[in-house]
């Protein structure tokens, strides 16, 4: 086995069992190893650090998989960890009837570039690291083994697999081809899930209780739901009392895949509104022409991929609630959301309130919203705690 040697002064993450070593920090690389490959992470005095995954075309050199010197990383390794991840959602006692839910959250289940979510009997993966890509044949067998799933599909479709030099792919990996749309159970609502094309693996699963949550804010509302996707947060605002929701997305069929949505949970549809087109254009037009709404749901994609995309993040971020807290009414409630794991949540606050201050709105935070329990965060890897959101009500 190869061995990676840390430099003296780059051994403090490490030291605290963080997952990922980037390439500053290594000294020297001792033997052949081929990307995807397991090294032993040595400091320079020999002392062992961790085993992990080699990726010379990444930042991110090596990810840990194991701070144990006796845990060898194999099939074994793999099916152990498997196992946890599905012992924790099942001690979670997610709510019943729930069908879909993220059963491997990569480093915060001690699976690196390893993400696998549950829908219904299909299983979605995504391997976005060389490591996860050298073991995915392994983790795909234990994995078939452990749930018997009907589907096992591929969605490693990712932009940052190109940082490891991994070209995209999408396909079945064990069992039957799932169908056009995969049907699912979420808080007392039914959902169709576009598995081989949709966003991320589908459906975003992170916003579970917040998209509950959302529905005790909706009674008798006009809610403005921008970003909407596949309707989340439209369905369970229509299943909280909403009089009427204008939905904005910039997808045609991402609009008429939530028209679907609506329909299967027996609501009007022409209590919705659909608007294809520019979020912050479609927003201004509601500036000039006055209009208002009593509840906004703010659920953009990722503005920042990296840490050079930050500021101009901020200031998307910044207009976009700005045009919001302009649109609300007094006694308006604002759901706003950044999915972006560069933006400390602080940060985003400070956003926020600067937003409310250039619109001329006093607010309060009502509540801070997360991911859902099923997205767990290593504490040793705070960088997974990407979701981040706040519930503020306008005086």
């Amino acid at each position: 086995m190869a061995i990676a040697t840390i430099k003296t002064e780059r051994l403090k993450s490490l030291k605290r069992r963080h997952p990922w070593v980037f390439s500053g920090a290594v000294a020297r690389i001792k033997g052949a190893a081929q990307p995807g490959e397991t090294v032993d992470i040595l400091s320079e005095q020999g002392e062992f650090l961790g085993r992990g995954a080699y990726s010379p075309a990444s930042q991110i050199t090596l990810r840990v998989w194991s701070f144990d010197e006796q845990e060898e990383i194999g099939p074994a390794f793999f099916r152990n960890r498997l196992e946890r991840a599905w012992e924790l959602r099942r001690s979670l006692r997610l709510e019943p009837g729930l069908t879909a839910c993220r059963l491997v959250n990569a480093e915060s289940d001690g699976l690196p570039g390893v993400v696998i979510d549950r829908y219904g009997e299909t299983l979605v993966c995504q391997f976005s690291s060389a490591g996860a890509e050298w073991w995915r044949e392994t983790i795909v067998e234990q994995l078939e083994e452990l749930t018997r799933p009907k589907t096992i599909y591929e969605r490693s479709d990712l932009e940052v697999r190109s940082k490891e030099s991994l070209a995209p792919r999408c396909g079945l990996l064990y069992g039957v081809e799932p169908p056009e749309l995969v049907e699912i159970g979420e808080g007392g609502c039914r959902y169709l899930v576009d598995v081989r094309r949709g966003h991320k693996t589908g459906f975003y699963l992170d916003q579970r209780h917040n998209r509950q949550l959302a529905a005790r804010f909706a009674h008798g509302a006009e809610v403005l739901n921008v970003f909407s996707y596949s309707g989340g947060f439209t369905v369970q605002a229509l299943k909280g009392g909403a009089n009427l929701v204008v939905q904005i997305d910039a997808s045609a069929a991402a609009l008429e895949l939530a028209r679907r949505n609506i329909l299967l949970n027996g609501f009007d549809p022409s209590a919705v509104i659909d608007l294809c087109g520019d979020a912050f254009q479609l927003l201004r037009r509601f500036r000039d022409e006055g209009r208002r709404f009593d509840l906004i749901i703010l659920d953009p994609p990722k503005f920042a991929e990296s840490r050079h995309q930050l500021p101009g993040a901020c200031r998307g971020y910044k207009d976009i609630n700005l045009l919001a807290f302009r649109l609300l009414r007094p006694g308006g409630t604002l759901f706003t959301f950044s999915c972006s794991g560069m933006l400390e949540p602080d940060l985003f606050q400070k956003i926020v309130a600067d937003a409310a201050l250039d619109a001329d709105r006093q607010a309060a935070i009502v509540t801070r919203l997360f991911q859902g329990e099923d997205h767990p965060v290593g504490l040793n890897f705070p960088e997974g705690s990407y979701l981040k959101g706040l519930i503020c009500r306008v005086f």
